[in-house]
């Protein structure tokens, strides 16, 4: 019934049959990109064998590709039938999840009491006794996302915040290590007719490219860890131009407000002051 609860369509071959959960057979039903990840097709791999926790099973079907659920990909699943997997494989008769479908037009509230009755029967707890399981229905699974979500949608721009002042910080950190190293040469330059000004848009070109190089940098890696994650996961990831670019544009607008002390300090050298430092 598992199939039949998610709508599993088939795309070649079958699903497993009562029969087949009965006898506690060693047949398997792929996701759709396995095929893929075995260098094969959906039919070649039919009637073949896969080697699950040491146990070969045989390829009797492969599901039609289906979309992702969070951090779940069903299309690189493989289904057996339950028996098989507590006989076989797991060697457990327990349970980490059971799925539960409701008729249409049923009360959710009374099918959640139902299952709560029929959980506490079987694993044995008495009245009074605290549930040893949770109960999840799918609204208040879409709350739980829901919260996630918005508490991830706070919390990264907070993150980004933080981290975009102390790198921000640092620029200017360095930025004022270098005027202080290159006092001299601002000395010259003011010496032979260089102005406050173009001192001042100097740095700041500086510490805007250097930011920028670092934002570059970041863009990088950021889309080679969404390139891994891909392969390693077989999750589909988006890199938007929109997301590059307000990149980019946050680490511009970085060097130029923290270039600013920096460059305002170099304009405001003293020609001869600067001239005699060591």
């Amino acid at each position: 019934e598992y199939p039949v609860l998610h709508r599993y369509e088939i795309a070649a071959g079958r699903m497993f049959v009562p029969r087949e959960e009965e006898a506690r057979l060693r047949v398997a039903v792929v996701g759709s990109e396995v095929p893929g990840k075995l260098e094969t097709t959906a039919e070649a791999l039919l009637g073949q064998s896969v080697l699950l926790g040491g146990v070969p099973f045989t390829v009797i079907g492969v599901l039609e590709e289906t979309g992702s659920a969070g951090m779940q990909n069903p299309n690189d699943d493989v289904l057996v039938p339950l028996s098989t997997a507590q006989y076989r494989v797991t060697g457990s008769d327990r349970l980490e999840s059971i799925d539960v479908q409701i008729r249409r037009g049923s009360a959710v509230e009374q099918a959640l009491v139902d299952v709560e009755r029929i959980m506490r029967r079987e694993h044995r707890i008495r009245p009074g006794e605290d549930n040893d399981f949770g109960i999840l229905d799918r609204k208040q699974f879409l709350e739980v996302r829901e919260e996630t979500t918005r508490i991830f949608a706070l919390l990264l721009p907070a993150i980004a915040g933080v981290s975009l002042v102390v790198g921000g910080i640092g620029i200017m950190n360095i930025m004022l290590v270098t005027v202080a190293e290159r006092t001299r040469e601002i000395g010259v330059r003011r010496a032979i007719g260089a102005t406050g000004g173009a001192i001042m848009s100097q740095i700041l070109v500086e510490s805007s490219l250097l930011c920028l190089l670092g934002g570059l940098l970041g863009v990088a890696a950021g889309w080679g860890a969404s390139e891994l994650l891909a392969r390693f996961f077989s999750w589909q990831t988006v890199v938007a131009a929109e997301s590059i670019g307000v990149g980019l544009g946050c680490s511009l607008l970085i060097g130029i407000v923290f270039g600013l002390w920096p460059a305002r300090r170099a304009s405001t050298l003293d020609p001869i002051e600067a001239l005699r430092h060591e």
